[in-house]
């Protein structure tokens, strides 16, 4: 959430920020609001110290035996306008509080400006594509044909967008899981954490998916509870109204969660496959910096994304989101596109976040600095280290072999008791 003050002070700013973003929302609507708050206000305390005054006057009529009939009659339409300004002010201020929650945060000066995916620069690329001698498949047929990946019964148990990972795809996901894990806690120091599955609105409304992202989200039925949509929301949440010491800083934790989502809006994309599930598991990694560094963090933090990638030996691509394809809460985000064979495509295995104070705001986390005892708003990144799912798509179709066989990567291997091929069941 933006700062009101600066809504307040500087609308000018914010009007050039959501034209940026293409946004529809309009600050004049937010303008006229504050406008009629302050008018409502200043009435409201006005009348206030009238009544105070008239307190001490009827007082001290009373106290000398004078008449107060006229005073008292005053006071009580006072006070009757009084609650009527007060019931007003607050049906205003839920109305601000309510335009500032939607809207999205002010990008990055850095952030290049572009309409949609199509204007987004390559920042850089690593790896070879891979050349084939045969026609690379897609992974959920490779997965179907080795006996690991069974669609049709994931819906006859659920639905559409669920799958049933078998034998060697549970096994090899469960590898992918423990090898990210690993090389983010023990090479890049983040604190592994298993947090719940099940958070309550407070903790989305934190993190900014709700109110605006409530269609994406799996409510249960009855109750304030939601399926997480991602580790991020428990994560940045466990110092949700907290002040944290300035030598706290930065904190980093990583978590191997499932996550839940609707995927509305999603109709008729990716319908076959893993891309694009309402099921699925992701490492994540979530960041809270100091202010003054936060930008080298977000360098940091998607530096540690790319590394399990270049260690799987699968190429990939960093692009920077524009201003008109960039997240609600986002200050500035790279994503991490995989080559796909199957798709001959990038496809993105992964997003990197700087929201400054955006989130910090919304969920009240502070840290008190040593030189000046004032506190100020924390800055949270996040990012995929990586999306597992996504991860064993772009393993099944990057090695694959022309007998439709499928080459483990030698980093799994000691994950998998030294398994080095998945060939086609007899």
């Amino acid at each position: 959430m933006l700062d009101l003050k600066l809504v307040q002070k500087h609308p000018e700013l914010v009007r050039e920020a959501l034209a940026r973003r293409a946004s529809s929302l309009d600050i004049a609507e937010f303008t006229a609001l504050d406008d009629r708050r302050r008018e409502l206000l200043q009435e409201s305390e006005a009348l206030k110290a009238e009544r105070n005054k008239a307190s001490g006057d009827i007082a001290k009529a009373k106290r000398e035996g004078g008449e107060a009939t006229e005073l008292l009659a005053r006071m009580a339409t006072v006070s009757d306008r009084i609650k009527v300004l007060e019931a007003e002010l607050s049906t205003i201020e839920e109305a601000e509080t309510a335009w500032l929650m939607s809207v999205p945060n002010i990008p990055h000066q850095s952030v290049p400006l572009g309409q949609s995916e199509h204007d987004n620069p390559v920042l850089r690329t690593w790896g070879d594509i891979p050349a084939f001698n045969f026609e690379p498949k897609e992974h959920w047929e490779l997965g179907a044909a080795l006996g690991g990946l069974d669609f049709e019964r994931a819906a006859k148990i659920t639905g559409s967008r669920f799958a049933v990972s078998l034998g060697w795809a549970a096994r090899l996901e469960r590898a992918l899981a423990s090898f990210m894990l690993d090389v983010q806690t023990r090479e890049h120091g983040y604190v592994e954490v298993l947090p719940p599955y099940i958070v309550n609105s407070a903790s989305l409304t934190g993190t900014s998916q709700l109110p605006k992202f409530a269609d994406d989200l799996f409510k249960l039925a009855g109750t304030d509870y939601y399926l997480i949509p991602t580790a991020e929301v428990p994560l940045t949440n466990m110092h949700r109204d907290e002040t944290l010491t300035e030598d706290d800083l930065p904190i980093t934790y990583c978590a191997l969660t499932p996550c839940f989502r609707s995927e509305a809006g999603s109709y008729g994309k990716d319908t076959k496959g893993l891309i694009r599930q309402h099921q699925f598991h992701k490492v994540e990694l979530v960041r809270f910096e100091h202010p003054e560094r936060s930008w080298e963090a977000l360098d940091l933090l998607t530096r540690h994304a790319e590394v399990i990638l270049q260690r799987l030996g699968l190429p990939y691509r960093v692009i920077t989101l524009c201003t008109g394809d960039m997240g609600f809460g986002s200050a500035k985000t790279y994503d991490i596109e995989v080559w796909l064979p199957g798709q001959q495509k990038f496809r993105e295995i992964s997003s990197c976040t700087n929201f400054e104070d955006f989130q910090a705001r919304r969920a009240g986390i502070r840290f008190k600095s040593k030189q000046s005892k004032k506190s100020a708003l924390v800055h949270t990144l996040n990012g995929s280290g990586l999306a597992v799912g996504r991860t064993l798509v772009a393993v099944l179709e990057n090695y694959q072999q022309a007998d439709g066989s499928l080459v483990i990567p030698e980093v799994l291997r000691p994950y998998l008791h030294g398994e080095e091929h998945v060939i086609l069941p007899v």
